[in-house]
């Protein structure tokens, strides 16, 4: 991969993350409002070992898999659906505790839950699976040696998912600080649960050729 590709791609991948916001961003978000920046980098790595684990799986081939057989995208699917659902039920439940002050135990959520959850969100959506063997091979020269040019990609949509999932939790986070009424966070709370289990349920309806 030339540095004229690597500045292309990069570029892309930039766009491509940022937007639009989708379930992954959203839980961010959510983290960053209710346990305030510290929990930003916690976020951070877990969308970007999502994001490579999602990429590398794709590169690997299951995304050729996933658009070739109807039934390994219907597992995905199904399986990420109900990933969603299940966190924006869990995240409605949540609002509950919200109504405590912000910064008491029942309003925040551990480090490693929040890792697993960012994690789960993001290498568990069948979308963007299919989309990173679509999207990789535009910039990759195939008379060169295929691993170096993977690697690369991979470590640099990596750095630029953690740094894109940083920022959006740090400044939800900070915005958090400033918005501190219990209420609110659990409203914001609720909105983003019903917004999960939407997305989970139009998970359900697509379709391989709409990847």
């Amino acid at each position: 991969m030339s540095f004229e590709t690597w500045l292309a791609f990069t570029a892309a991948s930039v766009a491509f993350l940022i937007f639009p916001i989708g379930p992954t961003m959203l839980l961010v978000i959510t983290l960053g409002l209710s346990n305030g920046p510290r929990i930003a980098p916690v976020a951070a790595s877990g969308v970007a070992l999502g994001d490579m684990a999602a990429m590398s799986v794709s590169l690997a081939g299951l995304g050729a898999l996933m658009l070739a057989s109807a039934q390994v995208f219907t597992v995905f699917k199904w399986v990420g659906a109900a990933y969603l659902i299940w966190l924006g039920v869990r995240t409605i439940r949540s609002a509950q505790g919200a109504g405590q002050a912000m910064g008491t135990d029942g309003s925040r959520t551990s480090s490693s839950r929040a890792f697993r959850q960012c994690f789960g969100v993001t290498a568990l959506n069948p979308k963007p699976i299919a989309f990173f063997i679509a999207f990789v091979p535009q910039f990759i020269d195939a008379a060169a040696p295929l691993i170096p040019q993977f690697g690369a990609a991979i470590a640099t949509f990596t750095c630029l998912a953690w740094l894109n999932a940083f920022f959006y939790a740090r400044l939800s986070g900070q915005l958090g600080g400033v918005i501190s009424r219990p209420s609110l966070i659990a409203w914001f709370k609720r909105v983003s649960g019903a917004i999960l289990i939407g997305m989970g349920l139009a998970t359900l309806t697509l379709r391989r050729s709409s990847v």
